[in-house]
């Protein structure tokens, strides 16, 4: 697994206050917009006693010793300002920030005056399974707007969620993921993955831009069959390019960052309607809740770009530890079992689930906070009482790292973990790569489909090393709410397995 970075030198922040960082550096590195910010400047403060939006500065000592949130664990600076925080989310940074914070403080971290961070099963429970779908979203999730757009995962509130999802839901149940017509479809586009693996001119395979052409056309199809995308072939690569190669960070206007993709879309929505009724932009188009065309298509880029990023990424993660040296093993189990049961069905390989799995636990795609608010009256999560309006998270990358009593060497990648039934009922109650509640991801039983089918059949066929001249660094880099390879390239080559033609 990649390495955890450490922590940056020693800063000074607003008003001359120093932040975590004591080596004694002066003001090294943090940039000069960052320290003029207010304090607190993504969330005005709403305190107990009724005092809504009131001036930060005035009220230092109650946010210290009095407010609510003052006996939590924590950095001293987050009674007063969540700057450190904004810092570390504008230079990709919060993911192991947090992660940082929870192992010096522990399950509970404040980490700004209105904001707090967890990582055990019953506070994961409580903020998103709560009541069935959790607490609401935050604002934070207006980053996800598409065409000025609510979709069902940028939604906040979760009476408006739930009338959304009954539209999406039923595309996406297992029971139609596995229909016959799906299935194929998905299978289709392994077989077009293959050929260019065999075609390709160098031993060295760049994984990164094949895995995301493949989840990208995977998605495309499920969405607007016929219509779907061919960049495996090349046809479209330029659509793929576009969005898996933009740093989310900056992406906010999609007309104007990625033009193609829009244009593409406009396209396929101004075409007669040739889409099997099966699929999603069909239903959508002719619901009874009279779906408007900007809507369908912002639905659907929404299902594409979550479809583009997420699979192609915990893909590309996946074949690269099992191409390192240490877990040429794993592999080989892998490849042991695929020979022996050619006829299984995908959901009879015991040791292909758990080998994604646990791929998924150690390079989620979704590693980040997935922040929620917290309702009326206030909420007891893990003993402390958090009050109302407060912002709460858990992250996948923590949760399943620190929880040692459930994931023992959590930072370890281990697939035989998920082996035992016993101990999978618990790892199952904490697996958050998908997040959890009703408002967890609703294309996961797609992604799980597609990585059975591209992994069955590639290890059926080869054993995948690291290239020689593979120079680039797989370390986590964070996106908006995702995570991604750092340098966006993997380079593997393909050696026939003993006895298989090629």
């Amino acid at each position: 697994m990649a390495s955890a970075l450490g922590l940056q030198p020693n800063l000074v922040g607003p008003l001359g206050i120093p932040t975590p960082f004591t080596d004694g550096g002066q003001y090294s590195g943090f940039p000069a917009a960052f320290a003029a910010l207010p304090l607190n400047p993504s969330y005005k403060a709403r305190e107990e006693d009724g005092r809504s939006q009131i001036g930060a500065s005035n009220h230092y000592p109650y946010r210290a010793t009095l407010a609510p949130l003052s006996k939590l664990p924590g950095p001293w600076y987050s009674r007063f300002s969540d700057v450190i925080l904004m810092y570390k989310e504008f230079t990709a940074h919060r993911r192991v920030y947090i992660h940082e914070l929870h192992k010096k403080f522990g399950p509970v971290v404040r980490l700004g005056p209105n904001e707090v961070s967890f990582t055990s099963v019953e506070a994961l429970r409580e903020i998103y399974q709560s009541g069935g779908s959790g607490y609401d979203k935050t604002e934070f999730y207006n980053l996800f707007i598409q065409y000025g757009t609510r979709t069902t995962f940028s939604t906040l509130q979760k009476r408006e969620h739930d009338q959304m999802k009954r539209y999406i839901a039923g595309s996406y149940a297992n029971t139609n993921i596995m229909h016959p017509e799906v299935v194929e479809g998905i299978q289709e586009r392994v077989g077009a993955f293959l050929r260019q693996c065999e075609e390709a001119e160098k031993p060295a395979i760049d994984f990164y831009v094949y895995l995301h052409c493949f989840s990208m056309d995977c998605a495309s199809f499920h969405l607007l069959h016929p219509h779907g995308t061919k960049s495996i072939e090349g046809r479209d690569l330029h659509l793929m390019r576009e969005y898996s190669f933009g740093d989310t960070l900056k992406k906010k206007l999609l007309r104007y960052r990625l033009p193609a993709i829009t244009s593409w879309l406009e396209k396929t929505f101004q075409k007669n309607s040739e889409s099997k009724i099966g699929h999603l932009a069909y239903k959508l188009k002719t619901s009874k809740a009279a779906f408007r065309q900007i809507q369908v298509a912002a639905e659907c880029m929404n299902h594409l770009a979550a479809g583009i990023d997420t699979t192609g990424d915990a893909l590309c993660f996946l074949m690269h530890q099992l191409s390192l040296s240490g877990t040429h093993h794993v592999q080989d189990k892998l490849i042991a079992e695929l020979s022996s049961n050619k006829d299984k069905a995908l959901d009879e390989l015991p040791y292909l689930e758990a080998v994604i799995k646990e791929g998924l636990r150690c390079f989620p795609p979704i590693p980040m906070s997935q922040p929620r608010c917290v309702p009326s009256a206030g909420r007891v999560i893990d003993g402390y009482f958090i009050p109302a309006k407060s912002i709460v998270s858990c992250q996948a990358w923590s949760v399943h790292q620190l929880n040692p009593q459930i994931f023992d060497q959590g930072d370890q990648f281990l697939p035989e973990r998920w082996l035992d039934p016993k101990a999978a009922i618990e790892m199952n109650r904490l697996f958050f790569s998908f997040s959890a509640g009703g408002r967890s991801c609703t294309g996961r039983h797609l992604a799980m489909v597609e990585m059975k089918c591209l992994l069955r059949e590639l290890y059926s066929r080869y054993k995948t090393r690291i290239a020689p001249e593979m120079q680039g660094s797989m370390e986590l880099y964070d996106q908006a709410i995702s995570t991604r390879p750092l340098d966006q390239t993997c380079l593997l080559t393909l050696e026939p397995i003993s006895g298989l033609k090629s």
